[in-house]
């Protein structure tokens, strides 16, 4: 049982990136993506593939990083240049890459059985079972959170937020939104074709269905942290959304205990997610935080 659990905190830290990556677009831009369940299996695609053609693990997963990025960037163009409508774009894109997939990897699914992956590090060997997936996804969410929350205190970064919040007003102060949801997207989707792009050298193999529901679950990984940790800051909620991730893993970790087949879990995983979305309806309409804080009056 130890070793599911240490294995759920791996996975989460890992889909964490994705998560993060969602929040730049759908948080902060207002921006619903489909792009990222295209991007998502391209990294992992790229990375194995490249691994198979003798690419030693470090550079084939900045190179899938980057295959994202670039799936990010049109769709940023289908967007600003060619004034495709936001949920359109995301889907032409991730249709488009479904076939570049096939193509990158020759097949539906390609192996990494006896290649090197990040995962195979020595040091990483003489940790207990599981343990590797924690230390690397623990290592990569530290840098890419950080990395952002300074990028997101430059001027630059306050531009970006500023053209999220409000695009007519950051017109007025010179700022270019569709420049900020260009950069948005290539950021975004770039975090998310590295979390397949790890996801896949843990579990040994990439395949072009992969990507199938993962936006349900980095929009559970952004909605767990947001009703669960409440009023944060930005930076904060950066943070929030991997926790959010690790829990979501647990949560499906404790449906499968329950008896349930691993077939249900798109079922159960888009129903967690319809029942987070409308937590804070209900919480607003009978303040449920406000009585938790203060108990029930009572009269008399």
């Amino acid at each position: 049982m130890m070793g599911l659990g240490v294995s759920a905190i791996g996975q989460g830290l890992l889909y964490g990136l994705m998560g993060v990556g969602l929040f730049l677009t759908f948080r902060i831009l207002d921006f619903p993506d489909m792009t990222v369940e295209g991007t998502f299996p391209l990294g992992a695609a790229v990375t194995v593939a490249a691994i198979s053609h003798g690419v030693t693990p470090l550079l084939a997963t900045l190179l899938g990083m980057l295959a994202g990025m670039a799936a990010g960037a049109i769709t940023g163009f289908l967007t600003t240049v060619g004034k495709v409508p936001v949920l359109l774009a995301g889907i032409l894109v991730m249709t488009g890459a479904y076939s570049v997939n096939l193509r990158i990897m020759g097949r539906s699914n390609l192996s990494l059985l006896n290649k090197p992956n990040l995962f195979g590090a020595k040091f990483l060997k003489a940790l207990p079972p599981y343990f590797d997936s924690v230390v690397v996804g623990l290592i990569v969410a530290v840098v890419v959170v950080t990395l952002l929350i300074l990028f997101l205190n430059t001027q630059l970064g306050q531009g970006f937020i500023a053209a999220g919040d409000n695009p007519t007003m950051a017109r007025s102060l010179g700022i270019a939104p569709a420049r900020q949801e260009v950069l948005g997207l290539i950021v975004g989707n770039g975090l998310v074709a590295l979390s397949g792009s790890l996801i896949a050298q843990n579990n040994g193999y990439a395949d072009v269905n992969m990507g199938i529901g993962v936006i349900v679950i980095a929009l559970a990984s952004i909605i767990i942290g947001e009703v669960l940790f409440g009023e944060l800051t930005l930076s904060q909620r950066m943070v929030a959304t991997v926790l959010g991730s690790i829990l979501y893993r647990f949560v499906l970790l404790l449906v499968l205990r329950l008896g349930f087949s691993p077939n249900d879990l798109q079922l159960i995983s888009a129903i967690v997610l319809a029942i987070l979305i409308m937590i804070p309806a209900f919480e607003h309409r009978f303040k449920i935080r406000r009585v938790l804080k203060n108990g029930v009056k009572t009269n008399g």
